[in-house]
């Protein structure tokens, strides 16, 4: 990572586990179902949960990061609560605690009434919608740029709130392929700082790109 684009901190990103949503084809994108404690983790995305905190652990110790250096900054989405939670028991870190911060600026994009609790399907729909013009929302809906620009935030106020901590993100698809490809436009900004250049990145042919960043469910990776 640019170490000019951030402060001290280092970055990794976690899709939340396989969910109950994701096992029933459907799309939970909107915070009054997201938090419902029947949309959490199915049994396999608890495993692929525990799987992305030993890998985690592993890199730290590689790192030789120590775990009172640790923050989670999670979704309050149930599948993504969930996911911190079990990544949490495997760093024996308490999840109750100040390492643990819920953010909701960190949600899912709502995808609008248009599509909520209908099928997983639909998803090709609103990503044709992105690549055309990502200013457009759908009906109801979040933008990618609405998206992005609440990712800005959340990201300034954790360099603002920490100082040479390791920095896992649990959050959802859209979101965490979107912070991924603003960061690395981002990185080839000349602006000063992370705001400025997160804003100089908010631009149609970079924000029509997020696709190119997916992630798996229980997908971990180092914050580009």
């Amino acid at each position: 990572m640019d170490s000019s684009l951030v402060g001290n901190n280092r970055y990794w990103v976690l899709r939340h586990g396989k969910s109950i949503p994701n096992e029933r084809g459907l799309v939970v994108s909107s915070m009054e179902n997201g938090v419902l404690p029947e949309y959490q983790l199915a049994p396999d995305g608890i495993a692929q949960a525990r799987l992305a905190g030993e890998s985690f652990l592993q890199q730290l110790k590689e790192s030789n990061i120590e775990l009172d250096k640790v923050r989670i900054c999670y979704s309050p989405f149930s599948r993504t609560t969930h996911t911190a939670r079990v990544v949490a028991e495997v760093l024996n870190l308490p999840f109750h605690a100040p390492q643990c911060k819920m953010m909701e600026d960190l949600r899912e994009r709502y995808f609008g009434p248009t599509f909520e609790l209908k099928s997983h399907d639909k998803y090709p729909e609103i990503w044709a919608l992105d690549e055309k013009d990502p200013f457009m929302r759908p009906p109801g809906g979040e933008s990618a740029d609405d998206v992005v620009s609440r990712l800005a935030t959340a990201m300034e106020s954790m360099e603002a709130e920490y100082q040479r901590c390791a920095i896992l993100v649990v959050s959802h698809g859209d979101p965490l392929q979107m912070l991924q490809n603003v960061f690395h436009s981002a990185k080839q900004q000349e602006g000063d700082g992370l705001a400025e250049r997160f804003q100089m990145s908010r631009v149609a042919s970079v924000l029509s790109q997020h696709r190119k960043f997916a992630l798996l469910t229980g997908e971990l990776r180092p914050l580009i």
